[in-house]
């Protein structure tokens, strides 16, 4: 009796203690990236991969995506937690499902512009959007560009594109063998992509969304409603480590890849850090991002987004800007001060 009595008051010790206190709050987190593990992956990986994550008492796991689609639909069936998807993407699924009981919300802006552009190579004689008027043009169905294209075309007075359907892989193969006159795509997807089937980056076009009339946000951190209301204090401390991680990434982003390598040992190291570096400078430190500030987003170009998109995406009903951002779970303006001066 005394010794069963003695084991019943170690237990008890044990879990007052802080140790036992830690590890019964920790916090299993899962998280969906947009995409593969390639170079803009380091932006999770990398927290993750300093213990980060731990130091604020989460487990979290980082999964491959094939898309901010289904990142969107995977956070909204309730199998992740937490994602990394296109805002576009995001506005769409709510406008479509306006009776869904699970719709996810973006908490953090990470992309502050779109990457999506118009890439053609210069044989083409395409040098400016108007020159896309009656071209073909080629993309997967489901791609960001494509989708947002006619916010694009509304702007340059483009007409009469023609477009060729493919899979991801093929887009800048047909472009380089000349079965497309120009393809959509992120900027540092699709562009490294060319070069990497033997294409001079020197002879590519780039028509930027972003400096051609469309001030369409990017990816965005999104979360289910599920755990904001359950566990508002996790997702609080997700961004804080996700902020901190996203200093060292930008601060060193050849490091940061070897978080990425870890994770696909098949990874060309060299090029990965190229198109995170390109990430960096066109979506995440751009200029939008510094005068609104990491993270955050502005309202008046919020709305505008949503009526675009409600428009080009012929939406079920309109988007309604006030129900897919909530910015209440961004860390302190301090933590969020990571990005470097130009």
């Amino acid at each position: 009796m005394k010794k069963r009595v003695l084991l019943q008051l170690a237990v008890a010790a044990m879990m007052a203690s802080p140790l036992g206190t830690a590890q019964a709050q920790v916090t299993p987190i899962k998280f969906q990236l947009d995409w593969r593990f390639e170079g803009p992956a380091a932006l999770f990986l990398t927290p993750a991969a300093k213990g980060y994550f731990k130091d604020a008492k989460l487990d979290v796991t980082v999964d491959a995506g094939n898309g901010s689609g289904g990142a969107v639909t995977r956070v909204a069936s309730g199998a992740y937690d937490l994602g990394f998807a296109d805002l576009a993407a995001l506005m769409e699924f709510h406008a479509n499902n306006p009776d869904a009981p699970n719709k996810p919300v973006a908490i953090m802006m990470v992309y502050n512009d779109t990457p999506a552009s118009v890439m053609a190579l210069k044989k083409s004689g395409i040098k400016t959007p108007a020159d896309l008027n009656g071209k073909k043009l080629g993309a997967p169905v489901f791609d960001a560009g494509r989708r947002a294209f006619p916010i694009f075309a509304k702007a340059n007075n483009i007409s009469g594109v023609q477009w060729t359907a493919m899979d991801p892989p093929l887009r800048e193969t047909m472009l380089a063998r000349g079965d497309v006159d120009a393809i959509t795509g992120f900027t540092f997807t699709s562009l490294l992509n060319l070069e990497a089937r033997g294409v001079n980056v020197a002879d590519v076009v780039v028509l930027p969304y972003p400096e051609f009339g469309v001030k369409l946000y990017g990816n965005a951190i999104i979360a289910s409603p599920k755990i904001l209301k359950d566990n508002p204090a996790a997702v609080k401390a997700f961004l804080s480590a996700f902020a901190r991680g996203m200093k060292d990434v930008i601060g060193n982003p050849a490091a940061a890849i070897a978080d990425v390598k870890a994770r696909d040992g098949i990874i060309n190291a060299e090029l990965e850090t190229r198109r995170l570096k390109l990430a960096i400078e066109t979506v995440i430190n751009s200029p939008n991002a510094r005068a609104e500030g990491f993270g955050q987003v502005n309202g008046p170009r919020l709305a505008l987004m949503a009526s675009q998109v409600s428009d080009a995406f012929a939406t079920k009903t309109r988007v309604n800007p006030d129900a897919v951002w909530n910015g209440n779970y961004l860390p302190a303006t301090a933590e969020l001060n990571v990005l470097p001066k130009k």
